[in-house]
């Protein structure tokens, strides 16, 4: 039988199931033209605007923060950094109508689609060369599980298809009312075992699949996976330069005590963070920026 106080510091090591994630801050070189695409092609809106930038998103709910560097580089392709950033819809229509606004502004930038088996993803290029995957998730009762590993596949999805059977006029009209959100982040990294002690053992993910050393997803609360990490293009890269591309992923958590509790495990860890009390801000090993944050509401 189980002991009770084993149970409990078991779970003060993971993340908790009710966490989501936030907007992701993007640092750019034209601030004209990435404005022009996540607003044209994908049917942001702008919510907020700073010194720092502007917030994107719907409805409210912040999902890209695009903040000027006109002085920096762009990364290159075996560099750490930024995979895609995956942005969740509600409904395959309001999936195809940005799909087809996508592939509209500039068929160039397109990138690939796929069943997933928990979902339905199409992959583009933003023109700095981010990353992005708009997708919908299939009902949570039809994932397969085996134990704690979810069951996904890449098996073809072809988007003339799809839009012929999803896309409608009232989703395109309404494209800017619809709702839209940070589903999970996907990093390039130096090594998936240097990822998997960090992401997992250290900061409290669970894992939820792999593929072939070469990747890793995790979660927590059972989602497929609410990061990703992988080594395509990246094997052997070390900390990143200050370059364009990713400036940092949010994660929000439901509560204090949950960035309390990740605190202690990043301290004991050895692991350097910045702690105000109302969020906390720290590095991975290949300095890509995470802070955490208690969800407003």
């Amino acid at each position: 039988m189980s002991n009770p106080a084993q149970l409990s510091a078991s779970s003060q090591d993971l993340l908790p199931a009710q966490l989501s994630m936030g907007t992701v801050m993007l640092k750019v070189g034209d601030m004209k033209l990435m404005l022009d695409y996540y607003e044209r092609a994908l049917g942001l809106v702008p919510l907020a605007e700073s010194l720092g930038g502007v917030f994107l998103g719907r409805k409210g709910r912040q999902v890209i923060h695009l903040s000027p560097a006109a002085g920096l580089q762009l990364p290159g392709r075996g560099e750490a950094g930024l995979f895609h950033t995956a942005i969740l819809f509600e409904s395959r229509a309001d999936l195809a109508a940005t799909v087809a606004t996508a592939a509209q502004y500039d068929p160039r930038l397109f990138a690939g689609s796929a069943d997933h088996l928990v979902s339905e993803a199409f992959y583009f290029t933003d023109p700095e060369g981010n990353g992005v995957e708009l997708y919908f998730d299939k009902p949570r009762d039809t994932w397969g599980w085996n134990g704690s590993q979810v069951v996904m596949d890449s098996l073809p999805l072809p988007p003339q298809g799809f839009l012929e059977a999803n896309l409608t006029e009232s989703a395109l009209e309404g494209q800017h009312e619809s709702t839209a959100g940070v589903g999970h982040v996907h990093l390039q990294v130096g090594d998936v075992e240097t990822a998997r002690k960090f992401y997992v053992e250290t900061l409290g993910f669970e894992q939820t699949a792999g593929w072939h050393g070469q990747a890793l997803f995790v979660s927590a609360g059972r989602y497929h996976h609410h990061m990703a990490m992988n080594v395509w293009n990246s094997c052997g890269a070390g900390p990143r330069k200050d370059t364009l591309g990713l400036g940092e992923v949010l994660i929000h958590v439901p509560g204090h005590e949950d960035i309390l509790a990740a605190a202690d495990r990043l301290k004991a860890a050895g692991v350097a963070t910045q702690h105000t009390g109302l969020e906390l801000r720290f590095d991975d090993p290949w300095r890509n920026s995470i802070r955490m944050a208690v969800v407003a509401g």
